[in-house]
């Protein structure tokens, strides 16, 4: 199927009023949050807290043209990245601790959000990049709607980390036009030591399921250019804690093996992951091309073609 660069999905498939409909529903929820698995359950629009350390307002540490991601997103014109800051996990060796972590940033109102959407596009960007966006997920909507009616033609990509409710995903469907979760671990015991996340395993397993039914595989433009589908990220750990060989065939044998993964080299004990032994030593050559020798044997061979590496976000003001 041939998607229009510009006929995004909240464009092709919803109306201006089925938008203020669904980001009205995702704002309903802020009352009693349950937006992501961790299910907090408290009023943010209140004041109140709950593992995101997020209320009712936004932040967001960067905005910009990133040319860091991977080639299907960055293009010529880069992907516009908006990086929001905290998480709903906790992970030790968080590489952007500062941002997810230790919340840094500045708030953002919607309108903010909204204008700085259509300024990604003005500067030529492929698509509007929401990164860590779970805990904000009706802030965002709220803020696309106001881009939509201005004139924002371009894809959404949700860059998230795998740990997320079907139901808030499930209003997102006909929104997004391009997932970018991790899936970080095959365990739900590491997953719950290292991240803070308890269950990751078996919620990020649902979360790509639905995520693949919404967008299916990764589609390109003839410019190859990423339109719609679903872009998997996969951080080998070193001594096997993610639990690579488990995840790539999940994601061969549930998903498709036209899946595309990009398997990451780039673990280093950041942040905390000293205190954790194991995680306390980069990872070597051998378990990397381990874990891309196993996709190849189940059959994926999208997304690590080449060597491509993420460079770190720039700090864009």
């Amino acid at each position: 199927m041939k998607i229009a660069v510009d006929n995004p999905a909240y464009r092709a498939q919803l109306t201006p009023g089925e938008l203020h409909l669904r980001a009205e529903a995702l704002g309903d929820i802020l009352r009693h949050c349950t937006l992501c698995p961790h299910e907090c359950g408290i009023d943010r629009t209140a004041g109140r807290h709950g593992v995101c350390r997020s209320g009712a307002g936004m932040r967001i540490s960067s905005a910009g043209p990133h040319f860091g991601e991977e080639p299907p997103l960055v293009g010529r014109g880069g992907s516009g990245t908006i990086f929001f800051s905290s998480c709903t996990l906790k992970c030790v060796y968080c590489q952007n601790a500062s941002i997810s972590q230790q919340r840094q940033g500045w708030p953002v109102t919607e309108e903010e959000v909204s204008a700085v959407m259509l300024r990604l596009q003005h500067q030529g960007c492929h698509n509007i990049n929401l990164v860590t966006p779970t805990h904000f997920t009706a802030q965002i909507v709220r803020s696309l709607a106001l881009a939509a009616a201005r004139g924002l033609r371009l894809p959404v990509v949700y860059n998230c980390s795998g740990y997320e409710a079907l139901s808030t995903l499930r209003l997102l469907d006909g929104i997004v036009d391009i997932y970018m979760p991790d899936i970080k671990y095959s365990s739900n015991d590491f997953a719950r030591r290292y991240s803070g996340a308890p269950g990751y395993w078996d919620t990020a397993r649902q979360a790509l399921r639905e995520m693949h039914r919404q967008v299916g595989v990764l589609e390109t433009g003839t410019d190859g250019i990423a339109r719609r589908g679903l872009l998997i990220r996969h951080l080998v750990l070193p001594g096997g804690l993610a639990g690579s060989h488990r995840v790539l065939e999940f994601i061969a044998g549930e998903l498709s093996s036209e899946s595309y993964v990009n398997i990451m080299d780039q673990y280093r004990p950041t942040y905390r992951a000293r205190q954790y032994r194991g995680l306390d030593r980069g990872l070597r050559p051998d378990e990397h091309e381990e874990a891309v020798r196993d996709a190849r044997s189940l059959g994926l061979h999208r997304g690590f073609e080449t060597d491509f590496v993420l460079r770190e976000l720039p700090a864009w003001s």
